[in-house]
């Protein structure tokens, strides 16, 4: 099966508020060796597959370009990266290459430069719509800005675009969190992302909403249930607009889903590299192994090596239902007997039973899904499945 790459590249004009990943600002003198310790691993990649018993092919359907903000790097620390790529890899010719850009970094010149790399889709981090409420969590763009660089983008062939909204944003409403799904919408991007912001610990926004003070906007951020009713508005409009769910954040028009997250969500292979990057491969006797690499910056171009952990059935199962239920069309049960065993259905019957009784999985024929609400409250019902999972023999 071909492999998808994903790029790390945790560099960020500005730390946004509510942002846990990997990424922060650092200054440009780190760039180069950035650049040059990610296409290291690439050119190496066999040998580190090898070293921790994976096994991949040259094959790649699908490039990923993440961060933070990969399009702050120079033109040519990217055009380096992407040939590093080709030389190493075999590139199909329907492959999908994403890359993440901040609104406001798509100059002329770098757009001009992705399109001769090969990238066909774009990734723009909108978070909102309304001037106010991205400025209060540090985006540094306006409305303005992002709908130019769509035009632009398309100008210059490349209209595969998706829009990232998050919803429970300081300051949103009803009424301005209905201008940006309509505005999405508008655009007529072919994909959409739409997350709920996250409360925890890792970011500086979360901590503080959790403490119950005032930087960050954080006493104007919407309530739980506020920020659930903006997520269901958006699966509505988008869907009545022809940009339907097909995961429980993301959202596209017919054949614009992301073959690249798909990967992620159906347990297919992928490589990744830099900062942070996650790795998910084929390994011996049926199994598979996960290995990252270090999540700080001075680890990483230092050259510690990747964390590594072998994939037992019973995760693997874990796995199947965590990742699968994610996908509104869900999980095939007669699909799960045939790779893990009668007995991993039968170990679930009660749980799932009990999710239908309450309206969290609907259960047609042999498919399990998660429902409108299930979707609302996904990690209770993925929380019941771990447990269960552990359980089964390895």
């Amino acid at each position: 099966m071909p492999l998808g790459l994903y790029i790390s590249v945790p560099f960020c004009r500005t730390k946004c508020s509510y942002c846990n990943f990997a990424s922060d600002v650092f200054s440009r003198s780190v760039f180069q060796r950035y650049a040059d310790q990610v296409c290291a691993d690439i050119i190496r990649a066999n040998a580190t597959v090898s070293q921790i018993g994976g096994s991949t092919e040259r094959a790649v359907d699908s490039i990923y370009f993440g961060g933070g903000t990969p399009t702050v790097l120079d033109i040519a620390q990217l055009r380096q990266m992407f040939v590093t790529i080709s030389q190493t890899f075999e590139l199909r010719p329907e492959a999908e290459i994403t890359v993440e850009c901040a609104p406001g970094t798509l100059t002329p010149p770098v757009i001009e430069a992705l399109a001769s790399c090969g990238v066909n889709r774009v990734s723009l981090g909108v978070q909102s719509f309304v001037d106010h409420e991205a400025a209060s969590v540090g985006r540094l763009h306006e409305r303005q800005t992002v709908l130019d660089d769509i035009a632009n983008l398309r100008a210059a062939g490349i209209s595969n675009i998706n829009v990232d909204l998050i919803a429970g944003l300081p300051h949103q409403t009803v009424d301005s969190w209905a201008f940006s799904v309509e505005q999405t919408i508008a655009t007529e991007a072919p994909h959409a992302s739409v997350y709920m912001l996250e409360v925890d610990e890792d970011s500086r926004l979360g901590r503080e909403l959790l403490a119950g003070g005032t930087r960050y906007h954080a006493h104007f951020v919407p309530d739980e249930d506020l920020t659930a009713d903006l997520y269901s508005m958006a699966c509505e409009r988008l869907g009545a607009a022809g940009v339907d769910q097909y995961e429980i954040s993301n959202f596209a028009r017919s054949r614009y889903e992301s073959r690249h997250n798909l990967k992620y969500w159906m347990r297919q292979p992928y490589l990744g590299f830099g900062v942070d990057a996650h790795s998910m491969l084929p390994a011996s006797a049926g199994s598979a192994v996960r290995f990252s690499m270090p999540d700080s910056l001075e680890a990483y171009v230092a050259g510690a090596p990747p964390d590594c952990q072998q994939v037992t059935p019973a995760a693997a199962l874990e796995e199947t239902f965590f990742l699968g239920l994610r996908l509104n069309r869900g999980i095939n049960l007669r699909d799960v007997a045939a790779e893990f065993g009668e007995d991993a259905i039968t170990g679930f019957s009660e749980t799932i039973a009990d999710f239908v009784r309450i309206g969290l999985v609907e259960n047609q024929g042999d498919v399990i899904r998660l429902t409108p609400r299930g979707r609302l409250l996904s990690n209770e019902v993925f929380e019941r499945f771990i447990p269960q999972a552990g359980e089964v023999p390895a």
